[in-house]
């Protein structure tokens, strides 16, 4: 038997995590705030702002989405968003097609020659410092390791960076996106092909935060394609992002004080 055929991932996610689309100001703010403590605090990788929110220009055209943990209060845990094309200027490049213009195999992908507003891009994932305690973590701000999987009798499963790549592909499913690219750790694919998940890797390495490769994956053949055992989570986490658009309460809850 499996690490995954000892439970359910969909009810696992349930009893623990609540995720949704960060649809008004608080929980926008909720998202930057992570991006704050995670990029700017911990990692250092942008300069600290005077209101703690972690802002680009392109949070404008983004489709924000926030990992909550069940319990009063409903604390932050991580954040995903999903880059769109610029509607008045489709050519103007996603973040990637800048990082990665010199090592994007076009042999494979040219994003440029897409239908630019069925296109977009993961980026600015982040998981909270109480939520990511393992050694070599408080260097990354997600990350998924081999041990994550458990073996034997101890199963495991890494729910939270799981989480917020389904939640950004049922986002991007909600908001007609056919193809999701991003800046991925090379293992990843490895990780995601364990569950059914084809991330194909598009181009050579940069260095970006560490190294990273240019990757994509098909949207609707993902969903087709997932392993039997993560179909619940799939469908909880579905489940979770439609209500938080029917529902503008869903992921409202006490806010966490500074």
């Amino acid at each position: 038997m499996s690490f995954l055929d000892n439970f359910n991932l969909g009810l696992g996610f349930r009893k623990y995590f609540r995720i949704g689309a960060a649809l008004d100001d608080d929980l926008r703010n909720a998202v930057y705030h992570i991006r704050h403590e995670v990029y700017c605090e911990d990692l250092q990788f942008e300069p600290a702002r005077p209101d703690r929110r972690e802002t680009d220009e392109y949070d404008a055209r983004s489709l924000h989405c926030l990992l909550r943990k069940v319990g009063t209060p409903a604390h932050p845990v991580g954040c995903a968003r999903l880059v769109l094309t610029d509607p008045d200027s489709p050519l103007t490049p996603l973040p990637f097609e800048n990082t990665c213009a010199a090592t994007i195999d076009r042999s494979i992908v040219d994003p440029a020659k897409l239908p630019r507003e069925r296109i977009a891009e993961v980026s600015r994932l982040a998981v909270r410092r109480a939520f990511r305690r393992r050694k070599g973590e408080e260097r990354v701000s997600t990350s998924i390791q081999d041990e994550d999987f458990g073996v034997g009798d101890q199963p495991r499963f890494p729910y939270i960076p799981i989480g917020l790549y389904m939640g950004a592909i049922a986002l991007a499913a909600r908001n007609g996106i056919d193809v999701l690219f991003m800046l991925t750790e090379p293992r990843l694919a490895t990780h995601f092909a364990r569950l059914g998940v084809d991330i194909r890797q598009i181009g050579g390495p940069v260095s970006h935060r560490g190294t990273r490769v240019p990757s994509m994956l098909d949207v609707q053949e993902t969903i087709g394609s997932m392993r039997l055992i993560m179909k619940p989570l799939w469908r909880e986490i579905h489940a979770q992002m439609e209500l938080s658009h029917n529902e503008p309460a869903f992921l409202q809850g006490p806010q966490e004080a500074d």
